[in-house]
C-alpha cells in the first residue's frame, strides 16, 4: 500500500467548475466514484482546496495499491473515470492526457505520535 499526495493548481477561473464537479461526486455520481476508486485500488482519498496568492490549489492525499493510480485514471475507459478525467483533471486542472502523470509530492517530514 502506498500513501502519497499530489498538488494540482486549478486553472484560473475554473474553481467554480471544480466545486460543481466535487458536488456531483458527493451527490449523483457518488456510487460511481466509490466503484471507480475501488477498481483503481484507492482505499482513501482526501481532497482539499487551498486558495493561495498564486491561485487555487487542490491537495490530494491517497492511500492506494501503488502510485501508478494517476496514470490509470488517465487511461481508464469507464464512464465515471472518463467523466472525471475530462471534467476535473483536464477541464479544471489543465492536465495533458498525453503527458506523463504529475510526480507525487516529495515527503520530507512525516510525524506520527
Amino acid at each position: 500500500m502506498s500513501a502519497f499526495s499530489v498538488v494540482a493548481p486549478v486553472v484560473k477561473g475554473k474553481t467554480d467548475a471544480w466545486r460543481v464537479a466535487i458536488a456531483e461526486i458527493r451527490g449523483a455520481r457518488h456510487s460511481a466514484y466509490k466503484e471507480s476508486r475501488a477498481k483503481l485500488g484507492i482505499t482513501r482519498e482526501h481532497v482539499s482546496l487551498q486558495s493561495t496568492p498564486m491561485g487555487d490549489m487542490v491537495v490530494v492525499h491517497m492511500d492506494a495499491s501503488d502510485q501508478g493510480v494517476m496514470g490509470a485514471m488517465m487511461t481508464s475507459t469507464s464512464a465515471f473515470d472518463t467523466w472525471f478525467r475530462e471534467t476535473v483533471l483536464i477541464g479544471t486542472h489543465g492536465f495533458d492526457p498525453k503527458a506523463p502523470p504529475p510526480a507525487p509530492v516529495e515527503v520530507l517530514l512525516d510525524y506520527k505520535a
